[in-house]
């Protein structure tokens, strides 16, 4: 779970991402690709605690964010198409930077819109990614899926359905006298 520092100066952040970190071993502390930001995450990376540097729109972000020792590099695929740009290429281009560098930042690709971007981030080898509730419902959604199901549960009460009784053979009973 990422926690976000909410103060803008490097000393501050600092301070704040202290007390997050020792909210619980999980925590990852959250601080802005800000110039404040880098110098907070350089020094509590280099204290071990995980940081997730997030507001990234570039390639050259994400290389700055994994320079200090980011954990995570946070871009934000929504909002770069949200101004024209192709954000699920920017994710893309990041992993691909960051293999070719051989460095160990994780990639979370941030702001997804739509369950196209969480496919597109999974193929650009994304690591993580968020998403509101909205979208995460929307995967589990295919028009096939629901029809398929719909077919089977139709099929299946079908079999169902009261049959005529089948013969028992008992002795005396016309089924036994046929069984002979």
């Amino acid at each position: 779970m990422s926690a976000e520092c909410v103060s803008e100066k490097r000393d501050d952040m600092i301070v704040e991402g202290r007390r997050i970190a020792a909210w619980h071993k999980n925590v990852i502390v959250k601080v802005p690709l800000t110039p404040d930001g880098l110098g907070a995450a350089k020094v509590l990376a280099g204290e071990g605690v995980r940081i997730n540097v997030t507001l990234c729109f570039s390639v050259n972000q994400a290389l700055l964010a994994a320079a200090v020792g980011a954990y995570i590099v946070s871009p934000f695929a929504g909002r770069l198409d949200d101004i024209n740009e192709d954000g699920m290429r920017v994710v893309a281009d990041i992993v691909s930077a960051y293999r070719q560098q051989e460095i160990k930042t994780k990639v979370l690709a941030a702001s997804i819109r739509n369950p196209m971007h969480v496919t597109q981030a999974a193929l650009a080898g994304a690591d993580i990614g968020t998403m509101p509730f909205a979208v995460l419902k929307m995967l589990f959604n295919h028009p096939l899926t629901e029809a398929g199901q719909k077919r089977f549960l139709e099929d299946y009460r079908k079999t169902q359905e009261a049959k005529p009784a089948a013969p028992t053979g008992k002795p005396g009973t016309p089924e036994a006298a046929t069984k002979r």
